[in-house]
């Protein structure tokens, strides 16, 4: 069956998810710029400009079965967080659920940034959430309107937490190549799998799960630049510990917090729905842009 996708906010896992949904689905993405039209254009499904904070404009997206709201704050601070994860997601979805053919379901993007610091420890679904700033304490309150506001009007809400995003235009090697790397955990999915246990979640009916979207093996920051440096042929970067890093003045709190939140996420969930990844690890999800790198 042909389902109508709404994909709001379709940005670098929108697109990414668009692309996946085309052949089968019809596929909306809504954007606010002009630029980010025109990269869904390019990426072969219907765009539609509109502002998820603003119901009005959001008038002129059609009727969807499944919503998707990936939008971003553009990596500005927590006021700007709150507009659009909190303010614009509860506008979204009054909006399409006050139609009269409302879609069926959602899913929300979120971050494992939710969860804080646990020392290195594993965390999964049912490790209780403890945001530690400002932006992730709206991120959390994201989540429980994704996931209750829906079903008030008859709806579902599902939830998708996001590791670390990385693939095209986002392997940033020189980081950790070039160093100096702070000691902690890496915790990474690959922007295609990322769209795929998005596009795994709508299809497959899972309607209200919460699923931790990370790969097999998180993998502690010095190792992963080594097994980089090896891989392509360059010298180990140097390495700082974490006190080393916090021993710089200029960084905010912000940065401190972030520097000192270290955890591993687990799959097992994602896993044990169905879903099987095309990049399971960083090992694979690496070869293009190592294989790129030593050819320049």
């Amino acid at each position: 069956m042909t389902e109508r996708v709404a994909i709001l906010g379709c940005g670098y896992v929108g697109l990414e998810l668009g692309r996946q949904l085309r052949d089968d689905h019809e596929v909306v993405g809504v954007r606010r710029s002009d630029d980010g039209i025109e990269a869904i254009e390019d990426a072969g499904f219907e765009a539609v400009q509109a502002d998820v904070t603003d119901a009005e404009s959001l008038s002129a997206v059609p009727d969807a079965d499944w919503l998707v709201f990936a939008a971003s704050s553009g990596g500005r601070g927590a006021e700007a967080a709150r507009e659009v994860y909190v303010e614009g997601l509860r506008t979204a979805i009054d909006h399409f659920w006050s139609r009269a053919d409302p879609p069926e379901r959602l899913v929300y993007t979120s971050s494992t940034g939710v969860y804080g610091d646990h020392d290195g420890a594993w965390v999964d679904e049912e490790t209780p959430l403890d945001p530690q700033t400002e932006k992730t304490e709206v991120l959390a309150e994201a989540e429980r309107i994704a996931r209750e506001r829906p079903v008030e009007h008859g709806g579902h809400g599902a939830v998708a937490r996001f590791a670390g995003l990385y693939g095209p235009d986002r392997y940033r090697l020189e980081r950790y190549l070039e160093g100096p790397v702070t000691a902690g955990y890496l915790n990474m999915v690959h922007r295609a799998d990322a769209a795929g246990a998005v596009y795994h979640l709508l299809t497959e009916n899972h309607r209200d799960e919460v699923v931790l979207v990370v790969d097999n093996e998180p993998v502690e920051k010095w190792a992963f630049a080594d097994w980089l440096a090896e891989q392509c042929d360059v010298p180990f970067p140097p390495k700082q510990t974490t006190e080393e890093r916090l021993a710089d003045d200029s960084l905010s709190e912000t940065a401190k917090r972030r520097i000192q939140t270290s955890k591993r996420c687990s799959n097992d969930r994602l896993r044990n729905l169905g879903y099987e990844f095309e990049y399971p690890t960083f090992r694979e999800g690496y070869r293009d842009a190592v294989r790129e790198y030593r050819q320049n």
